[in-house]
């Protein structure tokens, strides 16, 4: 879920913007919904080249730059972090169109009895948001007329990694794994500074990076059960995030 105003993360990541960009508030984002990344380009300035941070909203779900139509996306929200410079869909945007995903938590479901399943509200402690590796790429609609400005479809992608191992240190972990050993990939603000340099020529060292960070960027991570209307994407409102008793 997202619910913080363009101008708040604006202010917490040091970002302007190029085009004026709307992001409503959602508790329930689905796939193909607008999300706002974080990424940074070079530009050309007086002095030389520099880093310019933009905020901008895309459609998750990736959709290649080879891709005939933006159908594809909706099945390419997450990317596995161990495979991602292998995969077509994936490796020309790992190379250098890295951005960040800003979130306040995120849902996920715990199997239960039979046909039955528990919605859990993953988010960190007061005072803080999620920050998510991620990929974008721009796709170029082939209907567009040609000449004419527009046509073109900015999407993103989340990276995933395996589920930290349980640490004494924390229950977190153990509350994580019994509920998917997959969670999207968190960054510090030091990985998230590494990542989205545009110069940076390491990806695959970048991963690894971003990786071996997990523990302790998840380390103050709540796990709350919460009602089952986040299962329809009609829903939508603070009140999916309101804690409730588990089910099993």
């Amino acid at each position: 879920m997202m619910a913080r105003a363009v101008g708040d993360l604006l202010a917490e990541f040091d970002a302007e913007l190029e085009d004026e960009v709307s992001i409503p508030p959602s508790w329930n984002v689905a796939p193909t919904d607008p999300v706002p990344i974080v990424l940074e380009r070079l530009v050309d300035g007086e002095s030389g080249n520099r880093h310019v941070r933009q905020l901008h909203a895309a459609r998750w779900g990736l959709v290649p730059s080879w891709a005939k139509d933006p159908g594809i996306g909706s099945r390419m929200i997450n990317a596995r972090s161990e495979s991602v410079l292998e995969k077509p869909a994936f490796r020309k945007a790992m190379q250098s169109r890295r951005c960040a995903v800003p979130a306040d938590g995120y849902y996920e479901w715990k199997q239960g009895p039979g046909k039955s399943k528990q919605p859990y509200y993953v988010h960190p402690g007061v005072g803080h948001g999620l920050v998510f590796a991620g990929l974008y790429e721009w796709w170029k609609d082939p209907s567009w007329p040609a000449g004419e400005p527009g046509g073109w479809l900015l999407s993103t992608s989340i990276l995933t990694t395996d589920t930290p191992p349980p640490g004494s240190e924390s229950t977190v972990f153990g509350k994580l794994t019994a509920l998917h050993d997959r969670v999207p990939l968190p960054m510090d603000k030091a990985a998230m500074q590494a990542w989205l340099d545009p110069q940076a020529d390491d990806p695959a060292g970048l991963v690894d990076l971003v990786r071996a960070g997990v523990k302790d960027v998840a380390a103050d991570w709540q796990v709350e059960s919460v009602g089952k209307e986040v299962g329809n994407v009609r829903n939508n409102g603070p009140e999916l995030i309101r804690p409730v008793e588990a089910l099993f």
